[in-house]
């Protein structure tokens, strides 16, 4: 390494560190222009001081559901005074409870109290409030499905999508992210008769899209030269194998700071691969905690089976769980969407056909994750 290529202790590779945050918001938002539109349609007679439309949008992790709801939010609060937005984090907030103080924090700009109040008593000034400001309330309920697990998704969705027949001139939109849609298995006929969402879908992103957003990232973050195009792609080949985009982001911003450790201007291969090898597990990890408890039962046997039949998968599935083979059967295709296993069909089944089901990672790195929940 010669003297113009070493980093001084008081300079960075990092033009804007906060452009490789994963919650930062980009300007140009590129191959989401059909979603962020459908959101804005859906949205538009909230701006009119009309009930929006509710929407559902479903995608894997990592494929911008949450940025586009918060992009358009942005949008509908610089534009109209007479809307509040709130965004809730259903892995945090997972009770009714939590879910109404959340929107009551948003509202009032402080918390109500944490015991002592019923929650007809936080709703009514929610509602309360909305009614004699005349404003409209649209509500983003991110990773929506936690709510089924804790079993509180039909309390929350049902007063808040029938408020306004108890207390009339209410107007409240529900906008439900979820990674798939039969994470709403629990959803009862009260709620499905007024949800009725418009559905949204987020499909993965592609070769060609993964590296059109990571190149952007690079250009708002890094200063010139320091990641070549070869080691982009490189980056690139690491988000495909998972098809979320924060593994891509993550990468770049830990390569630039083993790049920095070692007093270098520009990230080499070795601080790509390194980082990688040492943040896989990490993601995985976090991708497995997202799971329900059977989906995480299934996983777990697959991994300490290995390769194995659908039928006798399900046969252990069912011994553990107790689950229908329905239940069974939307799992392993929630689990091969999110690019945690292989189902693949065969032609050796008695019918002539079966599936052959083996995790696509290290059976122990699965385990050490699961041991981890």
């Amino acid at each position: 390494m010669t003297g113009k290529d070493i980093l001084f202790w008081d300079e960075t590779l990092f033009k804007d560190p906060s452009v490789l945050e994963p919650d930062y918001l980009p300007e140009y938002f590129p191959h989401r222009e059909s979603q962020l539109n459908g959101l804005r349609f859906a949205l538009k007679p909230a701006l009119r001081g009309m009930r929006p439309l509710n929407c559902l949008l479903v995608g894997p992790p990592g494929t911008g559901k949450t940025s586009a709801v918060m992009k358009v939010f942005g949008e509908v609060e610089a534009h109209a005074t007479g809307v509040v937005t709130v965004k809730v984090n259903c892995q945090i907030d997972s009770t009714r409870f939590a879910v109404m103080s959340r929107i009551y924090r948003k509202l009032f700009g402080i918390s109500p109290p944490n015991s002592g109040v019923a929650f007809r008593k936080i709703f009514e000034a929610v509602v309360n409030f909305l009614v004699s400001s005349e404003k409209v309330l649209l509500v983003a309920l991110d990773d929506l499905n936690y709510l089924c697990y804790e079993g509180h998704a039909n309390e929350v969705m049902y007063s808040l999508l029938r408020a306004h027949e108890q207390y009339p001139g209410t107007k409240i939109g529900i906008i439900g992210i979820v990674n798939d849609a039969s994470d709403l298995y629990c959803l009862d006929s009260r709620v499905n008769s007024v949800f009725l969402p418009e559905d949204i879908p987020f499909p993965r992103y592609e070769n060609v899209e993964i590296l059109d957003i990571l190149k952007d990232r690079v250009k708002y973050g890094f200063y010139p030269k320091v990641i070549s195009d070869e080691l982009l792609e490189l980056v690139v080949s690491y988000v495909e194998r998972t098809g979320d985009l924060r593994v891509g982001i993550d990468l770049l911003k830990r390569s630039g700071f083993n790049a920095e450790r070692r007093g270098s201007r520009t990230i080499s291969s070795e601080d790509v691969e390194k980082t990688y090898e040492a943040s896989k597990l990490l993601h995985l990890c976090r991708g497995i905690s997202l799971l329900s408890d059977p989906e995480k039962h299934l996983l777990e046997l697959i991994a300490k089976k290995g390769e194995v039949h659908a039928g006798e998968l399900y046969k252990s599935f069912h011994e553990l769980t107790q689950l229908g083979y329905t239940r069974f059967y939307g799992i392993v295709n929630k689990l091969q969407v999110l690019n945690y296993i292989d189902a693949d069909f065969t032609g050796k089944g008695q019918r002539g056909r079966t599936r052959i089901i083996n995790t696509k990672f290290r059976a122990e790195d699965v385990l050490n994750c699961l041991e981890k929940k």
